[in-house]
């Protein structure tokens, strides 16, 4: 078996999440319970940290991991989706597992998954969850994939969890209103384990609290131990200064992810971190320091506040709800530039309208779809364009898109392209 049959078999045979959306989504964890009792239950071999959230597991992962090795633990790393190719959702160490490593999944287990019809989802879990059991990794972060409570992770028992925050998305699986997705997301609170909360408001907090206690879980308030300071900016590096509990903890932290959203995502970062290091980690200072500068060097993170081109300037993110988009609104604000060029593409789902009325009515937009069943059809987007009077372009092609907007653009101007994590993911510069 080659690998680009192991990933037929994955993506095509059963339903996967992000390219076809609610009908891969499963109600319940048994087939994820089967599958790794078949497997010799490999969740219950290596340690772990559990991060849920709207907005921010994935750089969140991603930083607490970084902060991981540089300490020196072997560090398994799960999160989704990928940007390129399949393997980058389970990474040791910050290098992917190998394409081998999912033929062989495949190839021994096929009969079993092809009887037991797991999603997409719940097979790459088995998957990364027998990888980081083979390798023995020290701890493993593992990231939430959609909500908490049903999501395939949530059979792990970690030495810590994460909320980062609250936000409305996928609102037709996880609720309508925050206290109902709150509820979902605090499913990930197990009995005995701290939970740190990244950032809350008085609708979700009291749900968070509810289960704490339910569970007998110390809850740490990351914003109320936390605050972060921005000193200056690059285009390598944000330098910011940490206070906890009032104190300077640091005067001159490096953090190598540039978008001015990941300052929120800090406290709950230092805040896991401080659990960690209570159950036997090590995580020095200067671990911090050194795992914070080089996040995208030591775990491979892409696509966040990712500066991929220059006069004019080109930024991709691939934040893709409301609150995300707030944040790179305000950030492209603090840039000097003469024109502002969006190229953007969305998934089916999205509050559009809402999306689009807050981006300058000035600016040239370019329309195009993601190449996944997902994808929004660049029509439907136009005639919400239309309805708020903006000057736009449409395309099928993601890479046409932006050729337009380069085309158009002069060199002091901005380029924007996201949306969607899959625009992001068909960029040749990524």
């Amino acid at each position: 078996m080659t690998y680009a049959e192991a990933l037929t078999f994955l993506f095509d045979q059963l339903p996967m999440y992000q390219r076809v959306g609610l009908s891969a989504f499963k109600k319940d964890l048994d087939n994820t319970l089967r599958l790794c009792k078949y497997l010799g239950h490999p969740e219950q071999q290596f340690r772990s940290v559990h991060i849920a959230g709207t907005n921010g597991k994935g750089s969140s992962a991603h930083m607490i991991a970084a902060a991981l090795i540089a300490a020196g633990h072997k560090t398994g790393l799960y999160t989704s989706p990928h940007l390129k190719d399949f393997c980058e959702r389970i990474r040791i160490d910050g290098r992917p597992i190998s394409q081998q490593a999912v033929v062989n999944f495949v190839l021994n287990y096929q009969n079993y998954l092809s009887e037991l019809k797991p999603s997409f989802f719940e097979m790459s879990v088995g998957l990364a969850f027998e990888q980081f059991a083979e390798t023995k990794v020290d701890i493993a972060v593992v990231e939430v994939g959609l909500g908490g409570r049903l999501d395939s992770t949530n059979v792990i028992i970690p030495e810590a969890s994460l909320i980062t925050n609250i936000g409305y998305d996928h609102t037709d699986m996880l609720g309508e209103t925050l206290p109902e997705i709150a509820a979902e997301k605090a499913g990930i609170i197990k009995a005995g384990v701290p939970v740190v909360i990244g950032d809350y408001n008085p609708e979700t907090l009291p749900v968070f609290e509810q289960k704490a206690a339910s569970e007998n879980s110390e809850i740490i308030l990351a914003q109320q131990k936390y605050r972060i300071e921005k000193k200056e900016s690059t285009e390598q590096h944000q330098q910011i200064a940490v206070y906890e509990n009032g104190a300077l903890r640091f005067d001159d932290l490096k953090l190598s992810l540039t978008g001015s959203y990941q300052l929120w995502n800090l406290p709950g970062v230092l805040a896991t971190i401080e659990r960690l290091n209570e159950q036997g980690f090590a995580i020095s200072d200067d671990n911090i320091r050194e795992g914070l500068e080089s996040v995208q060097k030591l775990t491979g993170l892409k696509g966040r506040w990712q500066q991929i081109g220059e006069n004019p300037t080109i930024i991709a993110d691939t934040g893709h709800n409301i609150e995300a988009f707030q944040e790179i609104i305000n950030q492209i604000s603090s840039y000097q530039y003469q024109n502002l060029h969006l190229v953007l593409g969305f998934v089916q789902g999205k509050a559009i309208d809402k999306i689009l009325s807050l981006f300058p009515k000035d600016a040239y937009f370019y329309f195009c779809k993601p190449a996944v069943p997902r994808g929004m059809n660049v029509a439907e987007i136009a005639e919400t364009a239309d309805n708020n009077g903006l000057n736009y372009q449409t395309t099928p092609s993601v890479k046409d898109a932006l050729r337009q907007a380069l085309a158009k653009a002069q060199k002091n101007d901005f380029i924007f392209v996201g949306g969607s994590t899959f625009v992001v993911a068909e960029l040749d510069q990524i």
